[in-house]
């Protein structure tokens, strides 16, 4: 059973001091030792003669004797089509030893199953069935993992198969590296881990985040703070963004080991990641505020102009100037009310403006997606329309509106919606209602009420019908963006088209301009964005206040972690809140909602 406590086998080929001969030696294919040491020259020089290597490659995908035999026996005296020849050597790949092979292998993959995929190598090795890469890998992928669950069945297996790959002179990859360096860290060795990846770069392969845990995590578990250093600095070159896990276990060793300007760049990166913290990482900061080193970390005395200035700059929220004050710190979990007032030290959080140019460049890339998947549907003209009868105070997503909590889509229930949206609008003016062609042709909408009503929508100017085949989600999300107003929608936004945005500023977007609703027998009932952003902030005081993952169903019940050295006085607290309103802005329905909330 592999632990913690685990030691390198008596073998010298394991010993400590042999770390660089066991590299050099277990990977010997692919590292050529000689008076200089050059990491992975055989290989390398393969990679760059490929008329020479590439045959190598190829043989995996060859066709057998005995398939050709079969190809041979089904042949007549005339000769096959061309899309015959096409659907038989087809049918001869899927059915040759090396697919067979792969095909049992991602079976094993499913079922982490180890122990067949072993045998299935050894019997591939002893029938001579040629690996490719996707073979290794797999196999690989399952030694290392086998090793996180505590074997050592693929710690003794895995750099074998590793050795094996570079005698075939298969080139690795970014997934063979990974798993290699999982191995390594397996193996309490969270250099060699680093080594692998600063290897990478050798072959023109960029290290994904997967990359960099072994050796991060494992410097961390080893307590050498440098050297996690190192590998953070040389993820930071790589263009590499560091995540939850990566950032709390940097947070805890620089806690650990009292680095205080560590422990405030880590929690400002934290911000910047994630919008709210999971326990664990809550735990860790609670352990960084209660500790006495953390109470003498700290400016006396600071420039309160500056301080705020560095607020307003960064759009609220933060400042970034560094630890303020000295002494104690009060720690403790707490509560927002609706208004964002901690229940705690009593200070009222903010809502973070949204930089306008970031909204600018997410609109560029939303579009650029957009016109993209929605080829057919011509996207540019929605664009073409939206410009010449918007801006709009909001946006209704009709399908998520008009079939919300029940089986079949209702007309009467969306414009239900949309007059409550209408009442809340300081214009009254109706808002934008974006439906799929099939929701205004055909069925209920043949109805004459029905059809009277979407009349009256496409008369005002206020209904855009998507084409057949296209997703009416990229019209409503660049609708609502593109006019800075919000959207009505119970939809998580967390499919596939939501994942394509990749950036973290979606988050934090949905955050201020998503409205939730709910219906009753009177009337509709809008959850509006809070008054508040749900994120990391640091007060101009020196508080902070550290939002966690949310088991309840409104923001009152979600538990911040509140850390604060002076109680804030009624006055002083509606002087910066005075101030920060005065930073803040906000427009159309978003002004008139905000309005009636805090009301």
């Amino acid at each position: 059973m592999l632990c913690m406590g685990w030691r390198y086998p008596s073998s010298s080929l394991f010993k400590p001091s042999s770390r660089l001969y066991f590299f050099s030696k277990t990977l010997s294919p692919f590292f050529h030792h000689t008076h200089s040491f050059h990491p992975l020259n055989n290989l390398l020089h393969s990679l760059k003669t490929p008329n020479k290597f590439f045959p190598l490659i190829n043989k995996a995908t060859h066709l057998s004797s005995s398939s050709l035999s079969t190809i041979m026996s089904h042949e007549t005296s005339s000769k096959p089509s061309p899309t015959q020849s096409a659907r038989l050597r087809r049918k001869t790949h899927r059915h040759s030893p090396e697919n067979q092979l792969r095909h049992s292998l991602d079976m094993c993959s499913k079922r982490s199953d180890l122990l067949e995929a072993l045998r299935l190598y050894d019997d591939a090795r002893a029938k001579e069935i040629p690996l490719s890469q996707h073979h290794y890998n797999v196999l690989l992928y399952l030694c290392s993992s086998s090793n996180e669950m505590g074997s050592d069945l693929g710690l003794k297996r895995g750099f074998e198969i590793f050795q094996q790959m570079g005698n075939d002179q298969i080139p690795p990859n970014e997934a063979t590296f990974t798993s290699v360096a999982r191995l390594a860290a397996a193996m309490e060795d969270p250099e060699l881990a680093f080594d692998l990846v600063k290897k990478m770069l050798g072959f023109s392969i960029n290290p994904k985040l997967r990359s960099y845990g072994p050796a991060l995590f494992g410097f961390c578990n080893k307590g050498e703070v440098e050297r996690a250093y190192e590998v953070d600095a040389h993820m930071v070159a790589a263009g590499v963004l560091a995540e939850e896990p990566e950032i709390a276990a940097l947070l805890r060793i620089s806690s650990d080991f009292g680095n205080g300007v560590r422990v405030y760049d880590y929690l400002h990166r934290l911000r910047g990641a994630v919008r709210r913290v999971s326990e664990s990482t809550a735990e860790i900061v609670e352990g960084w505020f209660s500790s006495d080193l953390a109470a003498e970390i700290g400016e006396e005395e600071w420039d309160v102009g500056k301080v705020r200035e560095g607020v307003v700059k960064r759009g609220g929220g933060w400042h970034g100037k560094g630890w303020l004050g000295k002494g104690t710190w009060r720690v403790m979990r707490s509560e927002m009310d609706e208004r964002g007032v901690c229940s705690s030290c009593g200070e009222r959080l903010v809502c973070i403006d949204i930089d306008p140019l970031e909204t600018d460049n997410f609109m560029s890339k939303l579009a650029g997606l957009a016109c993209k998947k929605e080829v057919k549907a011509d996207f540019t003209r929605f664009q073409e329309w939206l410009a010449r009868h918007g801006p709009f105070e909001a946006v209704v997503d009709g399908a998520n509106v008009g079939i919300f909590d029940q089986k079949h889509f209702s007309f009467s229930q969306l414009n239900f919606v949309v007059q409550g949206v209408r009442r809340l609008s300081p214009s009254k003016k109706l808002p934008l209602i974006v439906l799929h062609s099939r929701r205004v042709k055909g069925g209920p909408a043949d109805n004459p009420k029905n059809k009277k009503l979407l009349e009256s929508w496409q008369k005002s100017g206020v209904l855009y019908s998507t084409p057949v085949g296209s997703n009416d989600d990229w019209y409503w999300l660049y609708a609502a963006v593109s006019s800075r107003c919000l959207v009505v929608t119970n939809d998580e936004m967390r499919d596939h088209l939501f994942e394509l945005l990749g950036t973290s500023f979606f988050p934090q977007w949905k955050e201020k301009h998503q409205v939730r609703m709910r219906l009753t027998r009177d009337s509709p009932i809008f959850q509006m964005p809070p008054p508040y952003s749900i994120v990391i902030q640091e007060s101009e005081t020196g508080s902070w206040h550290i939002p966690t993952v949310n088991c309840g169903d409104t923001e009152t019940t979600r538990q911040w972690v509140c850390a604060t050295r002076t109680p804030i006085t009624l006055s002083t607290q509606s002087h910066v809140h005075a101030d920060q309103t005065k930073a803040h802005h906000t427009q159309g329905l978003s002004k008139a909602a905000f309005s009636k909330m805090v009301q």
